[in-house]
């Protein structure tokens, strides 16, 4: 019993980290598209500044979630996917300096040269966590003492690289409608039409997606066992569709909402169907990392339960009022006087 919340708990993490860090990310993409000017591309910067780093709080619980509840499944991983991860971790280091140096020197060359490390950075994580995803949904090559035995390239299958592609769609979209609730202006203009089109695109890269998940996947099984489960796919599908309904009323707050809602219910597809898999073998599944060979003790799993009933309530708290303290739009007045600010300084 305790191995299934503390798998639900471990989807739920991951989902509302995409869910948050997803329009930061996508955000960050949008800049070589949307961006004219220095101010648009403050405004760009300003819309996820106050964000960014307690979105990332989701990733660290995540993994440490991982690494407490389910260790061998956090060893197999990290060997398994060492690059990737580690090309991820430095994706978000370079992307918080990114946000501290760009306006530290006054010179052409030097704010170009981080608004390219900005827009990689950003780039790079949902690429890599879609590539590391897909995988693990199809199964990697893994024996029964959880060593891998494949390689780098073998990762980057076809399926890999479309949970890549279908990350980077789904974030950018999720950003696009964020840049809509955060300016005003042509600017603004320029965001909800680059989320109309995302929209569009989002939804043909899902329905191949979805094609492809049926062809190399076995996911799709734990839903012919328990028709009930296909509440996750319909109420994503449903979400998915009500977003540019909401756009056109005019409710930009509830198109971002149900987008996100979009996102969660997706991860949560994708994960409830390796359920009770936490990393699969394709070259034996009895070598596979359940949440029952894997996880850590009753004990642990049982004080780990009391700590996250206390602290998780905690920063979603603190999370609602930031998002109400900082919701806002960001004008160019407010950028013209931060730049005038740092000019006298």
């Amino acid at each position: 019993m305790l191995e299934s919340i503390w798998f639900f708990l471990w989807m739920l993490l991951w989902a509302v980290y995409f869910a948050l860090d997803g329009f930061d990310l996508g955000i960050g993409m949008l800049h070589p598209i949307l961006c004219r000017t220095e101010e648009d591309k403050r405004i760009l910067y300003g819309a996820a500044g106050p964000f960014w780093d307690g979105n990332e709080v989701w990733l660290i619980a995540a993994g440490g979630v991982t690494f407490a509840a389910f260790p061998k499944a956090y060893a197999v991983m990290f060997s398994a996917l060492y690059v990737p991860l580690l090309a991820l971790l430095f994706g978000l280091i370079l992307r918080a300096v990114s946000y501290e140096f760009r306006n530290k020197v006054h010179h052409d060359l030097w704010i170009f040269f981080w608004d390219v490390v900005h827009f990689f950075a950003n780039l790079i994580p949902p690429l890599l966590l879609g590539v590391a995803f897909a995988n693990l949904f199809m199964g990697i090559p893994i024996d029964a003492d959880g060593v891998f035995h494949g390689t780098l390239m073998g990762l980057l299958n076809g399926y890999g690289i479309a949970g890549g592609i279908f990350f980077i769609c789904l974030f950018l979209l999720h950003g696009a409608l964020w840049l809509v609730i955060k300016s005003e202006g042509n600017l603004q203009i320029r965001a909800l039409t680059a989320a109309n089109c995302l929209w569009v695109i989002v939804t043909i890269v899902l329905l191949v997606f979805l094609w492809m998940t049926a062809t190399h996947t076995a996911l799709w099984d734990n839903y012919l066992a328990n028709l009930a489960l296909l509440i996750l796919p319909l109420g994503a599908l449903g979400a998915h569709f009500a977003t540019p309904a909401l756009l056109r009323a005019g409710k930009i707050w509830k198109a971002w909402g149900t987008n996100g809602l979009f996102i969660i219910l997706v991860t949560f597809f994708g994960v409830s169907g390796l359920y009770p898999n936490l990393i699969l073998s394709s070259l034996d599944p009895k070598a596979s990392v359940t949440i029952f060979n894997g996880a850590s003790s009753e004990l642990t799993l049982m004080i780990m339960l009391g700590v996250a009933l206390v602290m998780v309530p905690i920063v979603i708290g603190y999370q609602v009022w930031m998002y109400r303290l900082f919701s806002h739009p960001i004008t160019e007045k407010d950028v013209q006087d931060e730049m005038l600010e740092e000019f006298d300084h």
